[in-house]
């Protein structure tokens, strides 16, 4: 029974295998069938779009010259409205700048953009011949604007007039009305503080009125953009430089060299120096500062101008100013010339800061190395001229005699000359500085005043070996050295030299004082010494054994010694009143006291004898009134 099952199962299988094969046989049929359907589409789409081309292409052609007709018409109307905008251009050119300078400078700036858009737009039929023309009359009036730009900057550029500039000075500068001297002081005897000068304020005068300067600027700026930046420089130049350089002029700046200074007389030269100093000022913080301003606004934007103009404005004015003081500093060195160089590099410094400021450019350099040069010239003159000075005072040999021993002109002028000098200790503190570049300009100073007065001192005593009498000698050098104290002590030297220098100068006073008296005073004291009076040399208090013929003897030499004594040293000159009493002071303690006991001894035997009034001829009272006659340079 279970085989005929399984032989149903396997029958079944069959048939739906053969089944399956049949669908299967049947769908590739179909499937063969679509295939060859599509194809015969793609065939005749292929077809289809063959027969279409042409008429696509002919669409396209006539969108395309639509398009191109659109933007030749749009491109015609933009050169038809250039050439309008040209004639429109080309009339307010031909007119000119004057009437409407910025309707002539819109022309300018209209007729450059044509030809830029005439140079990019070369496929244009005439656009040579449009640039041709466009070009030219460019070149006209650019060179119209060269005209107008200077005939405005003429018009508008005057000197400055002296009183105009001594308005913008502060009030401590100015002028004093009527004075003859523009810097308001007299250089020999006062001094402007450069604390003061540093800090007063200045106000630069208005050179071109603003309202002109826009004008000027964009005249200059065309300029400049068509390429004619060298014709503008130079009609600036030209212009301005002149105009500076003649407003220093009416101010009184001349230019000298070094063979004119030397012909002119000290006085008038130092009255110079005074001004020219005055004039540094002015021109460097009123006129240079000015023509700053009016360069910065004038070439705002145009850099390659700017320094450049005002350099080349400036430079024949600073050479001018500067030449003055190279020559001050180039001529013959002399004591007198050093407060007037120290003077004038007192400027200089206080000018360097703002001369680097104003001139701190690259086309300036030129004119910041001139005035650091000259800074450093004037300098090295100063410190030459006071290392002479100090060998001058040692080796002054002029045979002035003071016959009465006073204080001798040399002293005074020194001593005079070392007291202005601390008038400038910042100064040549500062001056020190520049060649010893160490911190130590106060020990600099000091060394240098105590060599001027060692040397002063080495050419008094050589001035004193003219007197015979060594005691004059002595009291020649007693007033002079005196005098060096009693001034150091009254001045600010006093905190510079130390009080050690002022002690030990001081027991030197004394120290010649006492030769003075010991030299002039000995011989008469030994007069009324009492050795060689008595028998037994004794001093007793009577006169046993004194010879009468001698006492007689003693007091002649006595009183004719006196008379002498008293003659020629009334004519002698102490001319410090408290010195003077002091000196006779001492005079007085050491010869009254010996006098009146030699009188109370042996005054008795005179007094008993004949005549006595012809050998004492003076009492103790009376030497002293005539002592109070000594030192007084009675002739």
């Amino acid at each position: 029974m279970g085989v005929p099952i399984r032989a149903a199962a396997v029958d079944n299988l069959t048939d739906k295998a053969a089944m399956v094969r049949e669908s299967l046989h049947k769908s590739q049929s179909i499937t063969d069938n679509m295939v060859s359907i599509l194809g015969s589409f793609d065939h005749r789409l292929s077809a289809l779009e063959t027969a279409m081309r042409p008429t696509q292409i002919r669409t396209h052609a006539i969108r395309r010259a639509h398009e191109n007709i659109d933007k030749t018409l749009k491109a015609a109307n933009v050169i038809l409205n250039r050439f309008d905008l040209s004639r429109e251009a080309e009339a307010k050119i031909l007119k000119g700048p004057r009437e409407n300078l910025e309707g002539y400078l819109e022309a300018i700036e209209q007729l450059r953009s044509n030809i830029r858009f005439f140079t990019n737009n070369k496929s244009f039929k005439s656009s040579d011949g449009v640039l041709n023309h466009a070009n030219s009359l460019l070149s006209k009036a650019i060179s119209k604007l060269e005209h107008e730009f200077k005939q405005l900057l003429s018009s508008y550029s005057k000197p400055v007039e002296p009183d105009r500039l001594y308005e913008c000075l502060p009030n401590s500068l100015r002028p004093s009305s009527g004075s003859p001297d523009p810097s308001g002081k007299n250089p020999s005897n006062s001094r402007t503080g450069p604390t003061t000068a540093e800090n007063a304020v200045y106000n630069p005068p208005v050179l071109i009125p603003p309202r002109v300067l826009p004008l000027l600027h964009d005249l200059a700026q065309h300029m400049v953009h068509a390429g004619h930046t060298q014709q503008c420089l130079i009609i600036y130049r030209d212009t301005r430089s002149q105009v500076l350089q003649e407003s220093l002029h009416q101010l009184g700046v001349e230019k000298l060299s070094k063979d004119d200074v030397q012909k002119i007389q000290w006085e008038v030269l130092e009255l110079k120096i005074g001004t020219w100093i005055h004039f540094m000022r002015i021109a460097v913080k009123l006129l240079f500062a000015a023509e700053r301003k009016v360069c910065d606004q004038m070439f705002d934007g145009i850099d390659s101008l700017k320094d450049q103009c005002f350099a080349e404005v400036t430079k024949g004015s600073v050479a001018m100013l500067l030449s003055f003081g190279d020559a001050i500093a180039k001529s013959k060195r002399s004591p007198e010339k050093l407060f007037v160089l120290l003077d004038m590099y007192e400027i200089m410094r206080e000018l360097h800061s703002e001369i680097e400021t104003l001139f701190s450019s690259k086309p300036c350099k030129e004119i910041r190395e001139a005035a650091l040069g000259l800074t450093k010239r004037l300098a090295q003159t100063a410190k030459n001229t006071f290392g002479d000075f100090e060998e001058a005072v040692e080796k002054d040999a002029t045979r002035t005699a003071v016959a009465d021993g006073t204080v001798h002109p040399l002293t005074s002028y020194v001593i005079n000359y070392v007291k202005f000098l601390f008038d400038y200790q910042s100064t040549l503190k500062q001056l020190f500085h520049e060649f010893e570049k160490s911190n130590e300009s106060d020990a600099e100073l000091a060394s240098v005043t105590m060599r001027i007065m060692q040397a002063l001192q080495i050419n008094l005593e050589g001035k004193s070996k003219q007197y015979k009498d060594p005691a004059l000698t002595n009291l020649f050098l007693m007033n002079n050295i005196h005098y060096m104290v009693r001034s150091v002590r009254r001045s600010e030297a006093k905190d510079l030299l130390g009080d050690d220098w002022v002690q030990r100068h001081r027991r030197t006073v004394q120290q010649y004082a006492n030769q003075y008296k010991r030299i002039a005073w000995a011989k008469i004291l030994q007069s009324l010494s009492i050795q060689g009076l008595t028998s037994s040399g004794g001093d007793g208090g009577n006169s046993s054994g004194a010879s009468r013929a001698l006492i007689k003897d003693r007091l002649k030499i006595f009183n004719l010694q006196f008379e002498e004594l008293h003659q020629r040293q009334s004519q002698w000159t102490v001319p410090d009143s408290e010195l003077r009493e002091s000196l006779r002071l001492a005079v007085a303690e050491v010869l009254l006291p010996a006098y009146r006991s030699f009188i109370k001894r042996f005054g008795v035997l005179v007094e008993n004898g004949k005549n006595p009034h012809k050998f004492i001829r003076y009492t103790a009272e009376d030497l002293d009134r005539m002592l109070g006659e000594f030192f007084e340079g009675k002739t």
